[in-house]
Order: structure tokens, then sequence, then C-alpha cells
């Protein structure tokens, strides 16, 4: 099962996540969480990966939508947008709104709203191609 889309992006890591924030921006979507996978992994357990951070983004109006929708969705949101480096460039993954709703088991209203995040997260990400 595919849960995300993505974009490889020939820039470095630091550049691409400031990319990818400002793409987000300009879709509706504040950055509520930065999680530094490299840094806590070091941290914690000694071990080293590359550049890795896990943006929590998250669209006010679509999560009021959600959350109208159904109570318990809360559960998965915010939306996770992952920056990773790759070589001399970066990887820009999202996940699939619509995998959230089908872990949701009942749609109650959430398809159209994930239908709606995920075509802004599409544009986001589709505006970052080099």
């Amino acid at each position: 099962m595919d849960y995300g889309f993505g974009v490889r992006l020939g820039r470095p890591f630091a550049e691409a996540v400031e990319a990818v924030t400002a793409a987000l921006k300009k879709q509706g979507f504040g950055v509520l969480t930065t999680i530094d996978i490299r840094a806590t992994l070091r941290e914690k357990i000694g071990e080293e990966v590359e550049d890795y951070v896990i943006l929590g983004a998250c669209n006010p109006s679509l999560a009021h939508r959600a959350l109208r929708a159904d109570r318990r969705i809360g559960l998965l949101l915010p939306c996770n947008v992952v920056v990773r480096a790759d070589g001399d460039g970066a990887v820009v993954e999202a996940v699939d709104p619509q995998v959230l709703v089908a872990l949701a088991g009942s749609d109650g209203g959430l398809g159209e709203v994930a239908d709606e995040a995920g075509r802004r997260l599409r544009a986001a990400l589709g505006s970052l191609r080099d």
C-alpha cells in the first residue's frame, strides 16, 4: 500500500526544509511541530541517520471540518510531511490524507476534506520541483 507521495529536490536539506515550509504556507498549512529525527536518534540511542525531519502540517479550516465529521480524527492529525537528505539533494514526502480516512474506517464526510487536503499538499510539493 502506498501511503504517501513525494518529490526529489536538487537542493540542500536546509534549503529544502525552508522551501517546503513556505510552500505549505501558500496552501494554507502551518507547521505545528518539527521533529528532528537525526538529532533525536543521536541523542537517545547513539545512532546516526541522514538529516531527517517530520513537519506536522495543519490547515486549520480543514482540521476543523475533519473534527466536525469525526471527533476521533485528531488521532491522525496533523498531516505529516517528511524532508530527508538524499545525496546532495533532498526528498520531500507527504502522507496521503485518503489513507488517513481509510484508517478512520467510516468516511462520514472525511473524504471531501481529505480530497482537498491532498490537492493542497500535492500543489505544495509540486511547486517545489526544480
